[in-house]
Parts: structure tokens; C-alpha cells; sequence
């Protein structure tokens, strides 16, 4: 069963539906939301909420045609006023089960080519020259699937006095392909990359750089922010030549550091079913040029990454092109003292991350109907919590301690612990879901609409005032970085949030029933991590070698840690 139909069907069979008489919001020209940008004039709306907002503004030409797999060239010229009134199409994609809906089924591809645009939120009457900090968001989705109208600014635009820009770029194969064919046809040298999306998000940050101030925003202080593989690409960002001086503070929610050598990308090798070169002689034929890639449908672009069910399998993301990541990719930027873009950086992880791709697990959970619930609370908590924190490892101590032995100090990290999630009958998704991956962007954006109607069941009247009190405390801390460079004490909200040492110093978010926002420290390796498997007395020797099976399969490189301590 698809995960959004299932609970869709919770929400529906457990929760009064709605009788669908709610008015429909339809967004209006506002006149005063006018702006004269490179481009030409636009016009924006007021939101539901007050906040102003341009939908759909294209930050670069439309990649198709000739100009598919090639760096974004400049966005064309308006025609007439453009009415940034409407969310544009997302990039191309294949429907998965996370993102499958009432819309369409698994499997279909949608989407269109012409898909690089941003949408625009700021507080109703910022006005230019207002110098306000901007937050550009970089949507997750494991770089394959996603769009930027799923994520709705006007909240943190309004409360925080910031302008948010939330950005799309191109996915799955079309953002990521390493094939000599398209690097022998470059017209510039960023044409021979293979990571396009990477160089899409910095068309972007340029148009900010030149076109912000219209909207009240400073070109000078320009934070990225993301979840998944949004920081994932923040990372990639920071380690890429191309971005260096377009952004001046990062904030990385769940992300990753992994990278792909050129020639696995394309010759295979690696963990990921399709390599480049297959790929291309699917796409056009063996012997493919650039030019007969570039003229192949859509259809034909992604038949090489679909499985028999029609979804997307594996392909290499993040790649080591040697244009936009050097070999070794992040982290060898990351020890490299001048590698890394010199910006402040926060990066944190969801203490229950691998909750989200568990909580279907036959094996764990048990199912009737909608109804969902544990087999075994034990089983599920250890069996989330190793890979959750090697997770954790990846993307936050790994990472800040390369950077800190540098002599960098302007790292900060987190822990979103909120684990209060409605519940239902037997189904208890504080239980099932906790501080899952992704459970923290509803709370970023104090917009709890996230998960379709499932959100009914997960934010309850119940949970509201600690919902609330998170939301405050991400929201301040998150733009008096943006405002700053440091989050401080989020202007007074709560403790001061100390930077990055030896002993893994952070900031716990949670809801003050649970101990409220605080600093803890912990660190994560994964020596630390095997040894506290080898000795958990909640599973046996079967479970345990099962988990960490899974975990050395997803990276053969923690294999020693694991062997020192288990004797599977």
C-alpha cells in the first residue's frame, strides 16, 4: 500500500472528514506587490496569512532542448508582466511511494523541463531597500523528487522578519549525469559537470544576488537552508568553487556528505544500479552523442532508471566531476582548509530519522486496515535508533569535526527530539513516527501542513501549545542566524546555543513537557555506535547482526567498526 494513500485512508476512516464546503483561497494581482526586477515587472499576492509572496519566478533559461544537461544559462526576458500569482510545474520526476497521492499513483512520470523557478515570501510590507536577511530553502527528496510550493514561507517570512526563498532544480537523472558525450559538446567549461542541479541552485543564489533587493531583501546576507537532500546539496554547495561568496550562512537539517567517483558515475562499480554510460545507450543508442541525448522524450531520458513496478531505482547523485566536486567530493573539500565555503554553519538531525522508512516494516509493525501499531516497542526503538544515529554521525560529527580542526569555531549543532504525534485507537504516531526524518520542517516553518491529511492525526489540539513553543524557538534561532551569523540565544527565547567542541555540544529541541529547548552534548562515531549495538540488552544476537548488516550494506566503509565488536 502507498505510505500517502495509507494515511490518507487513516486520516479518512479515524477522523471526521471535511465536508468540503471550506472556501478555496484564490490569489489575487496586488498592485502593491508590484516589483521591476532584470527580468521585467511582476506582481505578487497577499497570502492567507498576510505575508507577500511571487510564485513561480524563473531564475534561469527553461534546460531543455539543446540546453538540457548544460549549465543554467540567464532567464529570459518577460514578454509582459509576469503574475507570479500560481505554483509552476515541478522538475521531472517519477511518483514514489512518500510522494504518490490522491493525484496520481507510484510509478508516473510528471513534471516538465521548464521547472527553474522560485517562489518569493516577505513580510506584507517589506519594500525595497529594506535589507532584511534572506533564507534560501533547498527542498528535500533524495534529489530524484520534490518541488517548492510543498513548503509555504509566509509564516517565517511575517513572524521573523526575513525573506524566504524556496527553489527548484533539476532532479534524477536530468540533475545528475556523468557521460563523456554531454562533456564533449560543451559550450562553456560548466557544461562538463555532471552535478546540473548543483549549478542550478547557484543560478539561483545569482539571481538573488542581483534581484532581491526589489523584494526588501540584502544581497549580503543570504542564508541556505534544507532538509535531506537539500542539505545534502548545501554541503555540496559548500564545497563547490562556483558558490563561493553567493551565500554567507548555511543551515544543513538531515543531511548527508556521501559522494560518487567520476568513473563508477559512469562506468558502474558502486552501490547505484545505473551508471552513466548504460544509462546513455538506453537513452539514444550505443555509440550516443549529446545531441541524440538531448532530442530523447522524457520517457526515454528515465526508462533506464525504472524498475519493473515503474519506479526509480538507484542512480549516482553527487558526483566527483571535477568541476563543480573535486575527487574525494565533500569531505575531502572538508579537509582541505581552504575547501570549504568560510560561512557559519548549522547542522543538525532528527533523533528518530530512520522512523520514516521503518514504520512499514512488516517485520515490526503490524497493520489491519488503516490501523498500524508496534510488535515490539524494544525491536522498533533499537532497530531506528543505530541507523538514526550513524545518520547522525554522517551529518553532524563527521562533517563539523573535519571543519573544527581547522581552527573553524563558527559551527553549531542540533537535535529535534518532539515526539508527541497524535494518536488513534491502536495507531500512536508519536510512538510510530517520534522525531522521524522530516518531522522538523512543519516546525521550521511554523506551518503544520506537511504530510496531506495525514497532518490531521499527527497535530492535534493536543499537542498544539508544544507544537507552538518549538516553532517559536526554531523560528527565532533560525533567523538570528540568518540576521547575524550566530544563533545566540534566538534573541532571547532560550539558552545560549553553544558552538560545535570535542565533547558534540548542541541544542535539543523539544516541547517543554519534555525538558523544553536545552543544550546537551554527545558524540557520535561509528565505534561508539557499534559497541552501544554489541551491548544492547533489548535485542538478540539476530536482530543485532541484522541491524548492523544494514547499515554496513548502505556503507561498506563502517565494516571494521562493526567486526571489532560483533560476531556476525
Amino acid at each position: 500500500m502507498r505510505i500517502r494513500h495509507f494515511l490518507a485512508g487513516l486520516t479518512a476512516t479515524l477522523v471526521a472528514a471535511c465536508s468540503g464546503d471550506e472556501p478555496v483561497f484564490v490569489p489575487v494581482a496586488a498592485e502593491g506587490l508590484a516589483r521591476t526586477i532584470a527580468q521585467g515587472e511582476l506582481v505578487g499576492f497577499e497570502t492567507e496569512t498576510g505575508a507577500a509572496a511571487w510564485m513561480a519566478v524563473p531564475y534561469a533559461a527553461p534546460p531543455e532542448g539543446e540546453l538540457r544537461w548544460r549549465a543554467p544559462r540567464p532567464p529570459l526576458a518577460f514578454a509582459a508582466r509576469y503574475e507570479a500569482l500560481a505554483a509552476g510545474p515541478a522538475c521531472p520526476q517519477v511518483t514514489n511511494t512518500l510522494s504518490a497521492g490522491d493525484e496520481y499513483d507510484t510509478g508516473i512520470l510528471i513534471g516538465a523541463e521548464d521547472c527553474l523557478t522560485l517562489d518569493i515570501y516577505a513580510p506584507r510590507n517589506a519594500a525595497p531597500g529594506d535589507d532584511l536577511p534572506v533564507m534560501m530553502w533547498i527542498h528535500g527528496g533524495a534529489n530524484t523528487w520534490g518541488s517548492s510550493s510543498a513548503y509555504d514561507g509566509s509564516n517565517l517570512a511575517n513572524e521573523r522578519g526575513v525573506i524566504i526563498v524556496s527553489v527548484q532544480y533539476r532532479l534524477g537523472p536530468l540533475g545528475f549525469l556523468a557521460h563523456p558525450a554531454l562533456r564533449a559538446e560543451a559550450g562553456i567549461p560548466d557544461d562538463e559537470a555532471a552535478n546540473f542541479a548543483l549549478l542550478d541552485l547557484v543560478a539561483a543564489l545569482q539571481w538573488i544576488s542581483g534581484n532581491i533587493d526589489a523584494f526588501g531583501g540584502d544581497a549580503g546576507r543570504v542564508t541556505v537552508f534544507g532538509e535531506s537532500a537539500g542539505a545534502y546539496n548545501i554541503a555540496g554547495l559548500m564545497a563547490m568553487p562556483q558558490a563561493r561568496g553567493l551565500f554567507h550562512g548555511a543551515i544543513m537539517q538531515s543531511g548527508g556528505t556521501a559522494s560518487v567517483p567520476l568513473d563508477v558515475a559512469e562506468n558502474g562499480g558502486g552501490l547505484d544500479a545505473v551508471a552513466g554510460l548504460a544509462a546513455g545507450e538506453v537513452i539514444a543508442g550505443p555509440d550516443a552523442t549529446g545531441t541524440a541525448m538531448r532530442a530523447a522524450s522524457l520517457a526515454e531520458v528515465y526508462a533506464p532508471y525504472r524498475d519493473e513496478d515503474g519506479e526509480l531505482t538507484s542512480m549516482p547523485r553527487m558526483i566527483e566531476d571535477g568541476v563543480t566536486l573535486r575527487e574525494g567530493g565533500i569531505l575531502a573539500a572538508a579537509e582541505d582548509p581552504d575547501g570549504f565555503a568560510p560561512v557559519p554553519l548549522i547542522s543538525g538531525t532528527n533523533r528518530d530519522e530512520m522512523k520514516l522508512y521503518t514504520v512499514f516494516d512488516p517485520r515490526l509493525t503490524r497493520r489491519l486496515g488503516p490501523l498500524i501499531w508496534l510488535r515490539d516497542r524494544d525491536t522498533y526503538e533499537a532497530a531506528v535508533e543505530y541507523p538514526s544515529r550513524i545518520w547522525r554521525y554522517n551529518a553532524v560529527d563527521g562533517l563539523l569535526d573535519r571543519l573544527a580542526a581547522h581552527g573553524r569555531d563558527d559551527l553549531w549543532s542540533y537535535r529535534f527530539d518532539w515526539d508527541e504525534g497524535g494518536s488513534v485507537l491502536v495507531t500512536d504516531t508519536g510512538e510510530l513516527l517520534g522525531a522521524a526524518h522530516a518531522m522538523e520542517i512543519p516546525f521550521v516553518f511554523n506551518h503544520f501542513e506537511l504530510f496531506g491529511s495525514f497532518d490531521r492525526v499527527l497535530f492535534t489540539d493536543g499537542n498544539a501549545v508544544g507544537r507552538a513553543a518549538i516553532a517559536d524557538a526554531m523560528g527565532a534561532y533560525w533567523s538570528a542566524f540568518a540576521e547575524t551569523g550566530q544563533p545566540g540565544d534566538g534573541a532571547g527565547i532560550g539558552p545560549g546555543w553553544p558552538r560545535w567542541n570535542d565533547a558534540g555540544a548542541a541544542l535539543r529541541f523539544d516541547s517543554p513537557d519534555d525538558g523544553g529547548t536545552a543544550v546537551f552534548e554527545r558524540l557520535e562515531s561509528p565505534e561508539l555506535i557499534a559497541e552501544a549495538l554489541a551491548s544492547d540488552p533489548r535485542i538478540d544476537d539476530t536482530l543485532r547482526c541484522g541491524i548492523a548488516g544494514g547499515i554496513t550494506r548502505r556503507q561498506p566503509v563502517l565494516d571494521p567498526a562493526f567486526d571489532s565488536v560483533l560476531d556476525c
